[in-house]
């Protein structure tokens, strides 16, 4: 049997149900094998994908639970991918607290799963478009990203999803931070979560003077402001365009392009011929990508 079809057989068991299947193809995408896999899987439907980033402590993980119940109301199937700047596989600093979705991880219709960053730079681990298609060709019709929302890495979730709904606390602090790391300018939905607290009022009329996003408030404890955020999501997405679309694509590709080129085989030579005075970096630069068989 050849490894194209042992990763047919795969992805059939995973199609049939098998969370362990399921498990062993979102490994396969963090391994070399990931563009094989790709391969296997073939033309795919693009899932909705909708992310979830903000500052720690900001209750992204209890927003995204109750997300998750919002949607499965709903009959949808719903993988959450949380990326994760320590562990790929035990849940690390995201998904090591899992007491706040606890309703949903017995159910066969949600999957959770956390993804390593592995450094890769934009806060998006290099596996996550890979990881959308597997979850899109087994029948998840939507997938929520949530991001760690440590500063400027972050904006790098708008290439991939579609909303981007950024989390906040009340108070001065979350909102002048998120402002400062460029969190606002890639926010298609503001919440201002734990608005019960004193001062939410007021954050949200100072974020309504800093972004054309629509800012909401929201209780994800108890779920008070929840049907409001599952409207503006779904707003956006019915607003979605083949040209949004585009442009969230070209946005990836130019990323993982980046990554590559990072990693190229001759960037050191290049690089010390630069530093020596023995080349340029525009010739360098254009030398890097010949090798890499571009224009």
């Amino acid at each position: 049997m050849t490894s194209s079809d042992r990763l047919a057989e795969l992805i059939e068991a995973a199609r049939n149900g098998s969370a362990r299947a399921t498990g062993r193809l979102l490994s396969i995408v963090e391994s070399p094998r990931r563009s094989e896999l790709l391969d296997t899987l073939g033309p795919v439907d693009t899932p909705r994908v909708v992310g979830v980033t903000g500052p720690p402590g900001a209750g992204k993980s209890t927003t995204v639970g109750a997300l998750v119940g919002a949607y499965r109301e709903r009959g949808e199937r719903v993988a959450v991918l949380a990326v994760d700047p320590s562990s790929p596989y035990s849940g690390g600093a995201l998904l090591g607290d899992r007491i706040r979705m606890a309703a949903h991880i017995n159910d066969p219709d949600v999957l959770i799963r956390s993804v390593a960053a592995r450094g890769h730079l934009g806060g998006l681990a290099a596996a996550v478009p890979a990881a959308i298609r597997v979850l899109a060709a087994l029948s998840y019709g939507l997938v929520v990203l949530e991001t760690v929302g440590v500063g400027q890495s972050e904006i790098e979730i708008a290439a991939v999803a579609d909303p981007t709904v950024v989390i906040l606390n009340p108070g001065a602090g979350d909102a002048v931070q998120a402002a400062k790391a460029g969190l606002l300018e890639v926010a298609d939905i503001v919440v201002v979560n734990k608005a019960d607290r004193e001062g939410a009022d007021q954050t949200v009329r100072d974020l309504r003077a800093e972004t054309m996003a629509p800012v909401l408030k929201l209780v994800a404890a108890q779920g008070d402001g929840l049907p409001e955020l599952v409207d503006a999501i779904e707003m956006h997405h019915r607003s979605d365009s083949p040209e949004r679309r585009a442009a969230r694509a070209r946005a990836q590709i130019l990323s993982l392009a980046q990554t590559l080129l990072r990693t190229h085989p001759e960037l050191d030579r290049l690089a010390a011929a630069v530093a020596d005075g023995d080349d340029d970096p525009y010739t360098a630069a254009e030398r890097l990508f010949v090798v890499r068989g571009g224009p």
